[in-house]
């Protein structure tokens, strides 16, 4: 079994970024952004461990943070990441299904704003 890491996660939301670091150092990041209209669902885009890094638990630590955000926040998550969905399916007793339509917006908003991968 892989060793779990001991990270610190930050939120940068202004950057859609979710970032880990390890002893200080960036270890992984998930990229999100926040759909329209206010307040509303974080979508996961992307998530990236740093060469060094894999193998901890990083990008798990990440998506489960993002999960546990958007619980604090009243909104579901929408994971478009193909890491973030796998991880969800692993997980359904923490990552709640987002409904259809609410996937459907997602990827709408996401080919219409491509800056926001």
């Amino acid at each position: 079994m892989a060793e779990q890491a001991a990270v610190e996660i930050r939120d940068d939301r202004e950057r859609g970024r979710l970032a880990a670091y390890e002893d200080g150092k960036p270890a992984g990041t998930i990229a999100y952004f926040v759909m329209d209209p206010a307040p509303g669902a974080l979508v996961a885009v992307h998530t990236v461990v740093r060469t060094g890094h894999e193998g901890k638990g990083i990008a798990g630590a990440l998506v489960r943070e993002l999960y546990t955000t958007a619980a604090r926040e009243g909104v579901p998550v929408v994971p478009l990441c193909p890491y973030a969905a796998k991880w969800a399916r692993r997980h359904p007793d923490e990552a709640p299904e987002a409904p259809a339509e609410l996937v459907q917006e997602a990827e709408r908003q996401l080919r219409n704003h491509p800056e926001l991968f």
